[in-house]
């Protein structure tokens, strides 16, 4: 029987969704950067309190500039160590959550690949860094410098962590360079030697690649990888036309019943969780908040009460809808909306495959994204310094995320106004068509 242009696409579309939330590959950067958000929300509550606890400076809204309680300020050293001693080390944790992320799907759990892959990356780092000292700008050898352990690190961090990973795994599962001891040897010594040549191997192959590469280019693989890959990708991802494109296309995922989040996260994950590093680090360093699209931007404005921003569905619905069958998922869904939760609704309405609110499914969150923009470019809103936990309720989540950036609590809501108007004429749209069904229910049992 021969398929249909429809069927065709949807098992291309299905294939590639498939492959791409499958992948090993692809899976252990997603996993990997879940792993180490522990640490992204503890820099972002320590960069918080700084912000909101224990900022002395005039003109902040904080707890330390109500009178009595600049106190609080004693405080602020602690947080901004905290933030700092977590923000800055995103690169090196990148490293040793994937590249173990990409073990695990070989079959291999061992707690000496994290630090090889480590040492492997630092391999491939610059230890010499121009600094100004006096006023005269000098050359300071054996210094890491932080662009290295923190977000400007994380694309090379991620390609060293699985090619590490793939050399380590495939020279352990041979067992050809396996040094077998004796069984009264202890267990964990034994082990040490068994790892041993796949260790050095994998760090010698990937250090050697990095010293052959600046031979022969004259720059390192990681300032290769930074401007070559990282900087045109991030320019794509961190422009407004890209990130709108990649989020609706996240949306028209979820229209097909593809979990849009997982299969596309890898590809914006690393760009979004950097930019709020960024931010995070220009804050206590007092200096210009660079980025306005990172991870709580998205949270904020793009998905705010779920893919879609459905709480306009829902308020939508609740206001305009006739169909009992909506009105009763709608006020189901009612309560995890507002922990940006919609999974009730998409497939309890269902979104999935319904034409009628696929199309403001995937309108809504462009638009509200454009919407935060540019209130965030001309100031109404404070630039996003903090992650806040994915679940907060609108509102508070904005200004958390702000840093108390009042604005931005006012503009999520807002976010969530503008996708009810946009969803209301489709909602009107989906009576009609339940009228229709109705009469055409009726004639079917009147010609029966």
């Amino acid at each position: 029987m021969k398929k249909s242009l429809k069927d065709v696409f949807m098992d291309g579309l299905l294939r590639v969704a498939d492959f791409m939330q499958n992948e090993r590959h692809f899976a252990a950067v997603k996993n990997g950067f879940a792993i180490i958000m522990p640490i992204i929300l503890v820099g972002s509550f320590c960069t918080l309190f700084s912000s909101m606890v224990c900022n002395t400076s005039e003109g902040y809204i904080s707890l330390a500039n109500i009178p009595g309680m600049a106190w609080l300020g004693n405080f602020r050293p602690m947080f901004d160590a905290a933030s700092y001693g977590t923000m800055t080390i995103m690169g090196f944790a990148a490293v040793i959550a994937i590249s173990s992320e990409l073990a695990k799907s070989y079959g291999v759990e061992d707690k000496v690949l994290p630090i090889i892959a480590l040492g492997s990356y630092i391999s491939l780092c610059d230890t010499t860094v121009l600094t100004e000292v006096n006023g005269v700008e000098q050359l300071v050898s054996n210094v890491l410098s932080s662009r290295y352990s923190g977000s400007e690190g994380l694309f090379v961090a991620m390609f060293t962590a699985l090619a590490t990973a793939e050399l380590y795994c495939r020279f352990v599962k041979t067992d050809k360079f396996a040094i077998r001891l004796p069984d009264a040897v202890p267990a964990n010594v034994g082990r040490s030697f068994t790892v041993l040549f796949p260790s050095v191997f994998t760090m010698f192959i990937i250090s050697g690649f990095g010293m052959v590469f600046n031979w022969v280019f004259k720059m390192s693989l990681f300032n290769a990888i930074t401007y070559l890959i990282q900087a045109p990708l991030t320019n794509v991802v961190g422009s407004l036309p890209g990130y709108v494109f990649i989020m609706s296309l996240t949306c028209v995922l979820w229209f097909f019943g593809i979990h849009g989040s997982s299969v596309l996260k890898p590809v914006y994950v690393a760009f979004t969780f950097g930019a709020l590093a960024a931010n995070s680090e220009a804050y206590l360093a007092g200096e210009p908040i660079p980025y306005i699209l990172n991870s709580p931007f998205q949270n904020c404005f793009t998905i705010t009460t779920g893919a879609g921003i459905t709480g306009g569905l829902i308020i939508a619905i609740l206001l305009f809808s006739k169909r009992e069958d909506y009105r009763s998922i709608a006020k189901l869904s009612l309560p995890c909306a507002i922990f940006n939760i919609n999974e009730p609704l998409i497939f309890g309405l269902p979104i999935v495959m319904n034409p009628i609110m696929g199309i403001p499914f995937v309108i809504a969150p462009a638009v509200t994204s454009i919407m935060g923009y540019i209130l965030t470019d001309i100031g109404f809103c404070g630039r996003m310094i903090s992650e806040a936990p994915w679940t907060t309720p609108p509102f508070l989540k904005a200004f958390l995320s702000s840093g108390g950036s009042v604005g931005a609590g006012i503009a999520e809501l807002l976010a969530i106004a503008v996708a009810t108007l946009i969803y209301i004429p489709f909602v009107i749209l989906s009576n009609k068509e339940a009228e229709n069904e109705a009469k055409q229910a009726v004639c079917e049992e009147s010609e029966g």
